[in-house]
């Protein structure tokens, strides 16, 4: 009888030991699923940061690039200085200069001279609807194109441009026929500046 309950014994340990193993098992098993997803979930994580900052080093490194190429730069009184970023020529006909206005003078700017003398461009308020292009080897001068209700193609608002501050701009012109290149950037008391007309 002490060898049967011994072996009784034992056997209740060994099936103990076995359900404490599995258990442990299992709940080895569960911790390493949970690493292992916290892990996956830490991966994607990293590869989106990666992607993210892969984006954001790519979207901030655009818009600088471009201010970085000037084609041409007009300065004029009270320290304004209008720069030219790019001029280009798309297949509709037209020719969209932009570029950026900044004020290094002491005193608040507004771009009322710029208008131009035309009263029907006058209407755009602040802007640079005086703009033109002139080409010079075909003797023809090219203005600000209009809407339908005669407001300019370009930016309007330039108005209270405080000292330091920096404001991109665009004007839309007629283009000049495809064999013309290099035209003249004019706008009302800036001196003209030569600008090349790429293609869009």
């Amino acid at each position: 009888m002490v060898r049967e309950r011994g072996t009784m014994g034992h056997r209740r340990g060994a099936a103990s030991a076995a359900v404490t193993a599995v258990v442990f098992a299992l709940a080895l098993t569960g911790c390493g699923g949970g690493g292992g997803g916290a892990k996956g979930d830490g991966k994607p994580a990293g590869s989106t940061s990666a992607s993210h900052g892969a984006g954001a080093t790519g979207a901030d490194s655009t818009p600088s690039d471009e201010p970085s190429k000037v084609i041409a730069q007009l300065k004029g009184e009270a320290g304004m200085v209008v720069t030219i970023n790019s001029a280009v020529r798309d297949s509709g006909g037209y020719v969209t200069v932009k570029g950026e206005i900044t004020n290094n003078g002491d005193e608040p700017f507004s771009a009322t001279d710029w208008m131009g003398e035309e009263v029907a461009l006058q209407a755009s308020g602040d802007s640079v609807a005086g703009a033109s292009l002139i080409d010079e080897a075909g003797k023809k001068r090219y203005y600000v194109l209009r809407d339908t209700g005669g407001m300019c193609l370009c930016t309007m608002g330039l108005t209270g441009i405080e000292p330091q501050e920096t404001r991109p701009f665009f004007a839309q012109f007629p283009s000049p026929p495809p064999t013309t290149t290099q035209v003249e950037f004019e706008l009302p008391t800036m001196p003209p500046a030569k600008i090349t007309i790429s293609e869009g």
